[in-house]
């Protein structure tokens, strides 16, 4: 997670593609009921770990309203 916004879950990034590449992420998100975006996620997390890479899971923020602290 990135220091200056700790609320940001995600890096986000520019990614340029090959139309025709896109369109078969995109078969294969709807056919996993997924976004795009998963979807790229997913694969390069398979991608990484078949060449040995670990990659851990960062931690999600947690959602809702804050717990109120009792003093």
């Amino acid at each position: 997670m990135p220091a200056d916004n700790p609320t940001k879950a995600k890096k986000a990034f520019p990614l340029r593609l090959d139309p025709a590449l896109h369109a078969a992420i995109e078969r294969a998100a709807a056919g996993d009921f997924r976004s795009v975006n998963a979807e790229v996620e997913v694969l390069l997390r398979e991608a990484l770990e078949r060449r040995g890479v670990k990659v851990g899971v960062s931690d999600k923020p947690k959602r809702g309203r804050p717990v109120l602290k009792e003093e």
